[in-house]
This record gives C-alpha cells, sequence and structure tokens, in this order.
C-alpha cells in the first residue's frame, strides 16, 4: 500500500516576515492583550517583549529583586505605583546600589523614567544607573526634606546630560529649587525643550516672576512651558505685561505655553469662581493690557497650543486675538480663563472679530468670561469650522438657545463638549441643546444640577441682539434669519417629543434619545444632590459608554443625615451595558470623620449613602477618592464604605486614594476578579506616619501576600 503524505498548513505569523509581525505587535497597546498574545506560541512570546516600549511596574518594594529581565526594549518605565504606596523606593533596601543597579539590568534602555522621589537619596541611586534619560517625571505628595535648596535635582542633573524633558506636575518642592538647580548646571537647563511646572492641589501658591524669568532666561530652547503663576498684583512677584513679553524674549521657540494662576487650579476650578460679581467679573483687573498681549503673542509665531487662565479680569482682548490669528498660524489649541471680551459679537454693521476668525483652531476652553453671549458663541461656529473639542465654564449670559445653535453649525466636526457652571445651562437645558450632536459626541461633561431654569425673556433673547448680518465670510449672508430658522426648528422638535415628557412640569424627558457614540462621560453633583434624575434628564441611552467620572463637591456638615438605607442613584448606572471603568471622587466633600453633632451624619454614613448601589454594576476598575475631614487631615476609607465596595464582584482592579484599616482591606480579598489593589494618599501633604490603626508597611504587605495566594479566574 502506498503510503499517503500530509501537507502541513502553515500558520500566518510562519508566512509573514519578522519586521512585519514586529509592526502588528507594536500597534497594540492593551496591556492584558498583549499579555495574551505572548501567551500563544514562544515566537509570539519574544516578539511580544521585544515590541513592549512602555511598563508600569506594580507589585511590592521588597520583590524588586524579583523583578523579570525579559522586558529589554522597555524604554518607557513607570516606577511611580509600586507598593507600599508612596514609600521610599531604595532606602528600605539593605543595599540599595545593588538594587539600582538589577534595575538598570533589567531594564538597559530606559529613556523616559517615571519615578515617586520621596526623597533625594532615590535619584542619588538611580540617576547614575539611566545615564541617557531624555524625559523624567518626578512624584511626591509628602512633604519636601530638609536638604538644601535644589538638592532633589542634582543627582538627575549631575548624571543625566542628556536631559530634555522634565515633569514636576505632581511633585512637591519650593519654587526657589529649580531656579538654583539651573544655576548650577546651566548645561541641562539649556538643552531642555519641555518643562511642565503646573503644580496643583496646594502645592504652592505659584511661582513668582522673577522666578519665572530666571528659569525661561536659562532654558531658551524651550518648545513647551507648563508653570503655576500668580496673576495678582495685590501679591509680591505677579505676572504682568513685563513678565510675559520677558518670557516670549527668553523662550521664543514655544510652541506650547500654559500659564495658570494658582486658584485656577484649585479642587473647586470646575466651578465660577465665588469672588466674581453678579456679571461674573473678578473683583480685581490683572495688570495685562491688550497692546502688551498684542506684543506678546507676535513674539511667539511658533504657538501651536496656548492657555492663560487668569484669575483677574483682562478685558478687550479681541484686537490681541486677532493678532494672535494671524501672527500665529499654526495655532491650533487655545483656552482663556477670566479673559472677556474675546469675541465681537455680529452686528449689522460690523463682522465678528477676535476669537470669531480662526478657522484653524482644534480645540478652544473659555472660562468665566462675562461678557459671552449667545451671539458671540454663534459667531464662534461659523468662523471657527474645526472645532472637535469645546469647553465653556462659568459663563453666565449664554443660554440653551445658543448652546444648540453652536452645536448645530458645528455637527459634522464637534466629537467632545464640556459645559460647567453657566447659570442658564442646567444638565436638561445643557444635554437639550447638544442634540443636533448626539449621535457624533464621544466625551461629554455636564454639571448635574436638576433644578429647572427661568428662561430668557423675549426682550432679553440673546441680549438684544436682533440685528441681521451679512456674514459672507462664514456664508450666512442673513444671519438673524438663519437664526429664526434654528429657532423654529427648536420649537417643532419639542413640540414633537413633548409626547415623551414624563408631564410633570419639570421638564425632564424620558423620551429614549440614544448618545450612539459617547464613551466617556463626566459629572459633577453638590453634596446631598441624588444621581437618579440622569436618565429623565436625556442621558438614558448610552449604549457604548465605557467610562464614567462623578466628582461630588460640598460640605456635608451643612446637610442633614441621610434617611436610613438612602441612595444616591448609582443604580441608574445599570442601564449603561458597556460601563467598566469609574472615577468616583468623593474628596472635595467635607464632614465629621469622628463623631458628629445631634443630628448630623459622620463621613461613614455620608459614604454608605453614595456607594449604595455599586454591586449592581459590572465594573472592571475604579478609583474612589473618600470624603474628607480638614480639621484632622483625615481621607480614610470606612466600615460601611468597604463593605459596599466588596460587593462589586466584578472589579479587577480598585485604587482607594486614601487611608484605610488592614481589617477593612481584608473585605477585598471577597472579590474573586480582584488583581490589583492600591491605597494611594495622592494629596497634599501625604500623611508622613501612618497611625496604628491603618495601613502600615507590614499591613501592606500581608494583605498582598493574602491577594496573590488567591486564584484568579482569569
Amino acid at each position: 500500500m502506498a503510503a499517503t503524505t500530509v501537507s502541513k498548513v502553515p500558520n500566518f505569523h510562519d508566512i509573514l516576515p519578522d519586521a512585519i509581525m514586529s509592526n502588528i505587535f507594536s500597534l497594540i497597546t492593551d496591556t492584558r492583550t498583549r499579555n495574551a498574545m505572548s501567551l500563544v506560541c514562544l515566537k509570539w512570546c519574544k516578539l511580544e517583549r521585544s515590541t513592549r516600549k512602555s511598563l508600569a511596574l506594580r507589585g511590592n518594594i521588597r520583590d524588586l529583586n524579583q523583578v523579570p529581565v525579559c522586558f529589554q526594549a522597555i524604554n518607557n518605565l513607570d516606577l511611580s505605583c509600586l507598593s507600599p504606596w508612596g514609600h521610599p523606593l531604595l532606602e528600605s533596601s539593605s543595599n540599595p546600589s545593588l538594587l539600582a543597579k538589577l534595575l538598570s539590568h533589567a531594564f538597559p534602555s530606559v529613556v523616559s523614567l517615571t519615578i515617586y522621589a520621596r526623597s533625594p537619596l532615590t535619584l542619588h541611586f538611580l540617576a547614575p544607573e539611566w545615564p541617557k534619560l531624555s524625559h523624567v517625571k518626578l512624584v511626591r505628595w509628602h512633604q519636601r526634606f530638609n536638604a538644601p535648596i535644589g538638592y532633589d535635582f542634582f543627582a538627575l542633573f549631575e548624571h543625566c546630560p542628556s536631559l530634555s524633558s522634565i515633569d514636576l506636575s505632581h511633585f512637591y518642592c519650593w519654587t526657589e529649587d529649580l531656579p538654583t538647580a539651573f544655576e548650577l548646571y546651566p548645561s541641562i537647563a539649556a538643552s531642555l525643550s519641555h518643562l511642565n511646572l503646573l503644580v496643583g492641589h496646594s502645592f504652592t501658591e505659584g511661582y513668582k516672576s522673577h522666578e519665572l524669568l530666571s528659569i525661561t532666561s536659562a532654558c531658551p530652547n524651550l518648545s513647551q512651558l507648563l508653570a503655576t503663576c500668580v496673576f495678582d498684583h495685590r501679591f509680591l512677584g505677579f505676572v504682568g505685561d513685563e513678565t510675559l513679553l520677558s518670557i516670549a524674549s527668553n523662550c521664543p521657540r514655544l510652541s506650547l505655553l500654559h500659564l495658570a494662576d494658582s486658584t485656577a487650579l484649585s479642587s473647586n476650578s470646575s466651578r465660577a469662581d465665588p469672588n466674581n460679581n453678579d456679571e461674573g467679573y473678578a473683583s480685581e483687573d490683572a495688570r495685562i493690557s491688550p497692546t502688551a498681549l498684542g506684543d506678546f503673542f507676535e513674539s511667539l509665531p511658533l504657538l501651536e497650543e496656548l492657555v492663560l487662565d487668569v484669575g483677574n479680569n483682562v478685558r478687550d482682548t479681541w484686537p490681541a486675538l486677532e493678532l494672535l490669528n494671524s501672527k500665529c498660524p499654526r495655532l491650533k489649541s487655545l483656552k482663556l480663563g477670566q479673559v472677556h471680551g474675546i469675541c465681537r459679537e455680529i452686528d449689522s454693521s460690523m463682522p465678528a472679530a477676535g476669537v470669531a476668525l480662526w478657522k484653524g483652531l482644534e480645540s478652544l476652553s473659555i472660562k468665566n468670561s462675562a461678557d459671552l453671549t449667545d451671539s458671540a458663541l454663534i459667531a464662534i461656529s461659523l468662523g471657527c469650522s474645526n472645532l472637535t473639542k469645546f469647553e465653556v465654564q462659568g459663563c453666565n449670559k449664554i443660554t440653551k438657545m445658543g448652546m444648540q445653535i453652536f452645536a448645530r453649525v458645528l455637527e459634522k466636526t464637534l466629537v467632545d463638549v464640556r459645559i460647567s457652571s453657566c447659570k442658564y445651562l442646567n444638565t436638561v437645558c445643557s444635554l437639550q441643546a447638544l442634540e443636533p450632536i448626539r449621535d457624533r459626541i464621544q466625551r461629554l461633561h455636564v454639571d448635574c444640577v436638576w433644578e429647572s431654569v427661568e428662561q430668557y425673556s423675549q426682550d432679553h433673547e440673546i441680549r438684544g441682539e436682533s440685528s441681521s448680518s451679512s456674514h459672507e465670510a462664514c456664508g450666512f449672508k442673513d444671519f438673524q434669519t438663519e437664526k429664526r430658522i434654528m429657532m423654529s426648528e427648536e420649537e417643532a422638535s419639542l413640540k414633537k417629543k413633548a409626547k415623551c415628557c414624563d408631564g410633570s412640569g419639570n421638564g425632564f424627558s424620558s423620551c429614549s434619545d440614544t448618545w450612539t457614540k459617547l464613551k466617556y462621560l463626566s459629572l459633577w453633583i453638590a453634596v446631598g444632590e441624588l444621581l437618579n434624575p440622569i436618565r429623565l434628564a436625556g442621558l438614558e441611552n448610552c449604549p457604548i459608554l465605557e467610562e464614567i467620572q462623578i466628582k461630588v463637591v460640598g460640605d456635608c456638615r451643612n446637610q442633614q443625615k441621610p434617611v436610613f438605607m438612602a441612595e444616591f442613584g448609582l443604580n441608574s448606572l445599570v442601564n449603561y451595558p458597556q460601563l467598566s471603568r469609574m472615577h468616583f471622587d468623593c474628596g472635595d466633600a467635607i464632614g465629621f470623620a469622628l463623631t458628629a453633632p445631634r443630628g448630623y451624619a459622620d463621613l461613614s454614613l455620608w459614604e454608605r449613602f453614595y456607594l449604595n448601589g455599586i454591586e449592581n454594576l459590572n465594573l472592571k476598575e475604579l478609583n474612589y477618592w473618600p470624603p474628607q475631614d480638614m480639621d484632622v487631615h483625615q481621607r480614610s476609607l470606612s466600615l460601611p464604605a468597604a463593605g459596599l465596595l466588596s460587593q462589586c464582584r466584578s472589579l479587577r482592579k480598585l485604587f482607594i486614594h486614601g487611608t484605610a484599616n488592614e481589617h477593612f482591606m481584608s473585605f477585598f480579598l471577597k472579590i474573586p476578579t480582584l488583581r490589583d489593589v492600591q491605597l494611594r494618599e495622592d494629596y497634599y501633604p501625604a500623611p508622613e506616619n501612618d497611625t496604628t490603626s491603618e495601613m502600615r508597611v507590614d499591613s501592606c504587605y500581608r494583605f498582598q501576600d493574602a491577594l496573590n495566594r488567591r486564584h484568579i479566574p482569569d
């Protein structure tokens, strides 16, 4: 009998050249997907390891001697999230120099490093091991060590001559430290192209004008500069005309410039400034003139992104902004805070001006602009025809009609919208205004303000902007006629939907309108308010919503005790089938951590109120910020909160941004799929010494050992 031969069907990875396979692997960014690919076969494992360029190392500091050596191609390494979080990285080792050499041997190709540098000794040991570092991000929420001025940076500047980028946005230090270090290492300063000093979270009051001038004169080749500064002229070292012109003169190659007042980066910056008057103007004017602002823009022709978030009034800026448009043709992103007169309204005799002339602008953020009206907003939509991202905050003269026309004009491009703290745009009005882009928008932020808003009377409609305009440049020959047509269409649409309303007179719509492409939703809500009305407000159907961020702000001490077993309303999120990631931030909710006065609730009751119903969500990743007691500087997870979180059985990652009792942490071992848990005290100042009731270093070791001993189903 003749023998039969069976031909082997080749696998596609045997046919494709290694170069093509490497290109395919390098396009995969999801960590779990890459881990699964590495298990297919030995060849795929080697390809995955050789093409992985970024790695965030987790695990315990005591196990660093067991770090894998198969990731030789890693060039972007993150060591800021090792456990115990915030613990000195190398100082606890008996031989820190040997441990530093083990890390450099495991990751020899690192050129970008993120590290929690609690003390200067961390960089003293690590910096010599990676002399080719070009980008470094330092993280520190603990208080500064008692060391000489600038000492935190000496080892880094001494051993890493190739540095071109430094990020200190999450690193607490004195504002005098960096200028002093630059004076001692002028070659490092001259080689920098990216410097991020945008520190917030009450780290500092911001960099003074003389410190900014010292930094920019030492770093003439900067292309990106982000810094917190002081614009209030009542403080010494405020930033005014002279400082702005000097910055432009010192760093003429800037393509990204972000200057923000320290008050603009506070935890409540998402709301209107309480110091503003009823018209939206701050109590003081900044020492920035339109003429100097125009000269400042003219000196920076390479600008592509600009942020000026000023805490004081800058008035009549539209001529300077027109100059910015003509002198900076590459500008794509603009954010202005407390800047007024940014756009001249459409008028019968004069065309629109200011921001409305920027046809190439793709991202625009307007914050606390007191004279921004519907007419100016519509002019911006007609002129900035390529906008994909738009944010409006604290602008009290725009209404639903103006925002709806804005969205309708930009319905082909606009995919990212944030509406916050606008007097006439509550939740319902904001969502109804975005109806023209409901099937396109991908990212959305709104404030949860449920009460009805009194509509503008007819004589205040767009603040008397009833004139027509021939705006040929934007293709509208009769602006007022076009506006009336849009208003008629809106009224007809609302009448058609009236049958879907709940009939309660509160304006909530229960129509099944679908937000087809919405993937990210951000919500701001005041303490004591409920989340349940979110569905009636118009966000009932979001079929592909993946991530939600909820920020609760307010003083629980001014609220009555929540009714027993009352719920905030997390159950209302069950309708989002793809929701897997949540940021639930109660860190700005203030209350009584210990004994509360009679008739009031302590924070444990408030945590139970807010977390009730979380067990019904199919979350994979949760970041949770417990509420705080500012009097005792305590942000700690309570017993009810730990119990409710442990009932969320689908969780794989859980990050608690505060402290917790070791016994409470043991509740999380009941979550079968939980793989990664960490306490992160990422607020300033982070506690220096843990008390006996909270997680200490040994407590963290015991918990992680128990977590790693469990069998993980997936």
